[in-house]
C-alpha cells in the first residue's frame, strides 16, 4: 500500500519526472510542431509514465496517484499519437533531397532491371517472330484477332469508353503492376526479377506479332507519350523490390527484419515519386495516346518532355534553389 516506506520512496524518487512530464503536456498541446528534443522527451516521459502506473496499479489500484498516472499517461498518449500538420516544405524535402539520395543508391539496380527488361523484350520477340503460334502466351484472341485483321485493338478506345473512365483504369493498372514489381521483392529479389523479365517478354512479344501484320508503327505511335516514364517507373519500382531481396539475403544491419526496415525507409521515397509520375502517365494513355487527332511529332514531344521531367525529379532539380551570383558568395 501507499503507506509502505518503500512505496513513499518510489513515490518520491518518481514524482519529480512526472512534474515534468505534466509540465510538457500543455506546452506541447498548444503548439502545432515541436523541437526534436521535446519530441523526444515526450516519447521518454510517455514510457515512463507508463512504466510507473503499471506499478501503481499494483501497489494502490485505487489511489489519487493511480488515477493522476492514467490521465496523464492518457494525455502523453494522444499528444504522441497525433497526426502532424502538413507542411509543404517537408513535401519539398522530401522530393529535393530523399528521393535523389535513394535514385542514387538505386542507381546500378535500375540499370539492371532496365537490361534485364530489354533482355526480356528481345527475347520475347525473337520467341514469336520466329514461331507466331506463341502469341497466344502474350495476347487474348480478341486482340490476336484485331490485328490479324490489320487493327489495333487500342483503335476506337476514345469512342467507346469516357477517356476519364479509361485514365481511372489505366492508372489503376500501372500501379498494381509497380506495386507488384516492389512487393514481389519480398521472395528474395526472385519475384521481382520474374515479373521484369515478363513484362519484357510481353512487350515484345506483341510488338514482333503487330510488326508481322504491318502494325508496329502504329503501336509505336500508340505507346510513346506515355510508354517511356511508364515503363521507367515499372523499373524504378523493380529496383527497389530487388534491393528489399536483398536486404533479406544479406542484411547490412542486425537482424533481416531491422535491414528490411532499414531499406524499406530509404527506398520509399521512389515508389511516391513513381505514383505520381504513374498519374500522369494514366492522363496521358488516357486522353492522348488513343486519340488519332494527335500526330507522331506532338506525342514523341509529350513524351520526351515528360522522360525528361521524370530524369529531374529524380535527381532533386526541380527543387533545388538557384546557386548564389559569384561576386555575392565573395562578398
Amino acid at each position: 500500500m501507499l503507506n509502505d516506506s518503500r512505496t513513499k520512496q518510489w513515490l518520491g524518487a518518481r514524482s519529480a519526472a512526472w512534474r515534468k512530464a505534466a509540465q510538457l503536456v500543455p506546452v506541447l498541446q498548444q503548439r502545432r510542431h515541436a523541437t526534436l528534443e521535446e519530441a523526444l522527451d515526450a516519447v521518454e516521459s510517455y514510457r515512463s509514465v507508463a512504466r510507473d502506473l503499471a506499478t501503481a496499479r499494483e501497489l494502490a489500484p485505487r489511489s489519487r496517484t493511480t488515477a493522476g498516472l492514467e490521465s496523464l499517461y492518457a494525455q502523453l498518449h494522444a499528444l504522441i499519437s497525433r497526426k502532424p500538420p502538413f507542411r509543404a516544405a517537408v513535401f519539398v524535402n522530401l522530393l529535393r533531397d530523399r528521393v535523389p539520395t535513394a535514385a542514387a543508391e538505386l542507381r546500378t539496380r535500375i540499370i539492371a532491371v532496365a537490361l534485364l527488361m530489354a533482355a526480356g523484350f528481345g527475347a520475347g520477340w525473337y520467341l514469336v517472330d520466329g514461331y507466331p503460334e506463341l502469341i497466344g502466351l502474350f495476347a487474348s484472341g480478341t486482340m490476336i484477332e484485331k490485328v490479324e485483321q490489320g487493327h489495333l485493338w487500342t483503335e476506337g478506345l476514345v469512342n467507346i469508353i469516357p477517356s476519364s473512365v479509361l485514365s481511372v483504369g489505366i492508372l489503376a493498372n500501372n500501379i498494381v503492376v509497380s506495386v507488384f514489381a516492389f512487393c514481389s521483392g519480398i521472395f528474395f529479389g526472385l519475384g521481382t526479377f520474374y515479373l521484369i523479365a515478363l513484362n519484357g517478354l510481353m512487350l515484345g512479344g506483341v510488338f514482333a506479332f503487330v510488326h508481322q501484320h504491318g502494325l508496329a508503327g502504329a503501336l509505336f505511335k500508340f505507346i510513346i507519350a506515355h510508354g517511356p516514364v511508364e515503363l521507367s517507373v515499372i523499373c524504378l519500382a523493380g529496383a527497389a523490390g530487388t534491393a528489399i531481396g536483398e536486404s533479406l539475403i544479406r542484411p547490412d544491419r542486425g537482424t533481416r527484419r531491422d535491414a528490411f526496415q532499414a531499406c524499406t525507409h530509404r527506398v520509399a521515397p521512389i515508389l511516391l515519386v513513381g505514383s505520381m509520375l504513374l498519374v500522369g502517365c494514366g492522363f496521358i494513355e488516357g486522353f492522348i495516346s488513343p486519340d488519332p487527332r494527335y500526330s507522331l511529332r506532338f506525342r514523341v514531344i509529350v513524351g520526351a518532355a515528360y522522360w525528361i521531367f521524370m530524369l529531374l525529379l529524380l535527381s532533386g532539380r526541380l527543387f533545388r534553389p538557384p546557386a548564389a551570383p559569384l561576386q555575392a558568395r565573395r562578398s
